[in-house]
C-alpha cells in the first residue's frame, strides 16, 4: 500500500554556518511563541539536498553558500501522528550575499547572528543546541543520528 502524500515524512534541510564567530539563526513566530531555527526548509520534488539548502538559505537570509558535510539527522514525530519531519543538518560556508532585514516568509521575524554560548538559552528547534555547540567546537565532527527530537508544544511547522 502506498502512503498518501500527507502521510509521508517531510524532509527539511538546514545549514549550520558562522559569520564573525556567530551562528546564523532565523527567528520564527507561531502564534504568541517565538523559536529559533537554523536557516533552511523543505526539499522540493526533483531537487537535491544541496540545491534545496542553497535555495532555502538564500531565500531566508540573503546569503549564498556552499554546502559542506552532513552533521546531523533527526526526526520530529508527533505522538498523534500528525507530523513527521526528517531533519538533515549540514555545515555550510557563506560565499557571498548580505543578511536581509526582513525575509519574505511572514513566519520569519528576523535573521540573527547568535553567540554560540547563548544557544542553550534559546528555544532552538529541533532541540539540539548542545549538539550544535559541539559541532562548532569540532570542525571534524562526523555525521550522526540524534533520534526523535519532538517537543510536546512543537506545533509550528518550520
Amino acid at each position: 500500500m502506498v502512503a498518501r502524500a500527507s502521510e509521508l515524512p517531510r524532509i527539511r534541510v538546514a545549514a549550520l554556518m558562522r559569520i564573525d564567530d556567530r551562528v546564523v539563526l532565523v527567528r520564527h513566530r507561531a502564534g504568541d511563541r517565538t523559536y529559533h531555527l537554523l536557516p533552511g526548509g523543505g526539499v522540493s520534488w526533483g531537487e537535491t539536498l544541496h540545491e534545496a539548502l542553497a535555495r532555502e538559505v538564500a531565500e531566508e537570509t540573503g546569503l549564498e553558500v556552499t554546502v559542506g558535510a552532513l552533521l546531523f539527522v533527526s526526526d520530529t514525530i508527533a505522538p498523534d501522528g500528525s507530523r513527521h519531519v526528517v531533519n538533515l543538518t549540514f555545515r555550510a560556508q557563506v560565499v557571498s550575499g548580505a543578511l536581509i532585514g526582513q525575509p519574505a516568509d511572514p513566519r520569519v521575524e528576523a535573521v540573527e547572528l547568535v553567540d554560540p554560548a547563548s544557544l542553550a538559552s534559546l528555544d532552538v528547534r529541533p532541540p539540539f543546541a548542545e549538539e550544535l555547540r559541539e559541532a562548532l567546537d569540532d570542525p571534524a565532527s562526523r555525521a550522526r543520528y540524534l533520534g526523535s527530537r519532538y517537543k510536546p508544544d512543537e506545533d509550528a511547522r518550520p
